[in-house]
């Protein structure tokens, strides 16, 4: 299924309101299952966090999660840990390509049982849970942050806690942060220092019993670049945000003021607005921390006619697709000149753009979503473009709410 966009020009103000975050909602689900007594409130509708509660509610023996990378770490050491539950975890075909071994072989320094049923190193996974006792573990830490959450989540209902060395330069400490500030909120003690994580054990009740979950910033990213690519004075008003947030991803506020955003934020929202054209011809970025944002970036460089220069990005190519391989291909149909390698993307500056061109997603709803803002500058298609739903089931309508143009 495609969707056309049609060149359009959006509305001086728009109100948006955003689900909560993908990045908090999983992991509060986690610690729901672990502690029921927990309630959570604003939770993501995307299709990752209803796969996520479905999987926890399953009593079934195979669980199919489909393209959930979040889903499947985290729930690879909730069922590691829970005694007498056998279960194989399997996805999509995307998702038996996608590297688990360095997450299986840290449970496995735990006592965990855990095999491969097809490839080895990848789902699906068979795992036959049992009590944890061990609780010292070593990792790799120049890999996703996913795999040192899924541990630190389920560390409190270890026998003794957990204590995690992290080897090497450490990526996306912000979604580190957010696991650690989640487990603290509900009481769960916690220490990181230098690269050792400790997790304190917790068989008591928890500290506290309700938590709201923010907004997701990663959804927010394709506002800032609507708003980018708009004339100045254009306002988008998005709900619910705070600006000491958890999400690493918000550092979209600093990033965006280089092509001219203004972030303001209020009580529980964040006004965005164009005040100005962008100052420079090339922009540089080490999004180590937040690599989700490299596709949004990218774009709204090549709508502004920018050159940008993009590092840190090494974890995109074990993401739904390989980012860094799909943003060349696409690009260069739009008529960009891109260079990439096994860790950043080079975009020179691009003075016009090719008109209707179809945009293949590759099973990644950050695809569809990163290139939609270019309706702002040009004509375009949009394949498979439901893919949405896997983070953001109201994005088409969201942007139709805008002004977008678009018939599918």
């Amino acid at each position: 299924m495609t969707i056309q966009l049609h060149k359009s020009v959006i509305k001086e103000q728009s109100n948006i309101t955003i689900t909560g975050s993908k990045s908090e909602s999983n992991r509060l689900l986690l610690l729901q299952a672990l502690y029921p007594e927990l309630k959570i409130n604003n939770v993501s509708n995307s299709d990752d966090s209803i796969v996520m509660q479905k999987a926890l509610a399953s009593k079934e023996t195979t669980l199919d999660i489909h393209h959930a990378g979040t889903a499947m770490r985290f729930l690879t050491a909730y069922f590691a840990s829970k005694e007498g539950r056998n279960v194989v975890l399997t996805g999509s075909s995307r998702m038996k390509e996608r590297p688990i071994e360095i997450l299986v072989d840290a449970l496995h320094q735990l006592g965990a049982e855990i095999s491969y049923t097809e490839a080895y190193g990848c789902p699906p996974i068979r795992i036959q849970g049992k009590k944890l006792t061990r609780h010292k573990v070593t990792l790799k830490a120049n890999v996703s942050s996913q795999y040192i959450s899924a541990l630190l989540l389920i560390a409190s209902r270890l026998e003794n806690g957990l204590e995690l060395t992290l080897e090497g330069k450490i990526t996306s400490i912000p979604y580190i942060n957010m696991t650690l500030d989640l487990l603290n909120q509900v009481g769960i003690q916690t220490t990181f220092e230098n690269q050792v994580i400790k997790v304190n054990s917790k068989k008591d009740a928890l500290k506290t019993e309700s938590l709201t979950v923010e907004s997701d910033w990663s959804s927010a990213s394709y506002f800032y670049s609507i708003v980018a690519l708009s004339p100045i004075g254009t306002e988008v008003k998005l709900t619910s945000y705070k600006e000491e947030s958890l999400q690493g991803d918000s550092v979209l506020a600093h990033i965006y003021i280089a092509f001219g955003v203004e972030t303001v934020f209020g009580s529980d929202c964040i006004l965005l607005t164009k005040v100005e054209d962008s100052k420079s011809n090339t922009v540089e970025f080490q999004l180590n921390n937040s690599p989700d944002i490299a596709q949004t970036i990218a774009v709204t460089c090549l709508g502004l006619g920018l050159k940008c220069h993009l590092t840190g990005l090494h974890t995109l190519k074990i993401k739904e697709t390989d980012r860094l391989v799909a943003l060349q291909n696409e690009l260069q149909k739009l008529g960009a000149t891109i260079d990439i390698t096994e860790d950043t993307l080079m975009l020179h500056k691009t003075v016009t753009l090719n008109k209707n061109v179809a945009i293949a997603t590759y099973n990644d709803h950050r695809m569809a979503m990163a290139f939609a803002p270019l309706a702002l500058k040009t004509d375009l298609i949009i394949e498979d473009y439901r893919v949405v739903s896997k983070s953001y089931p109201t994005f088409w309508d969201d942007l139709k709410t805008l002004g977008f143009k678009f018939s599918k």
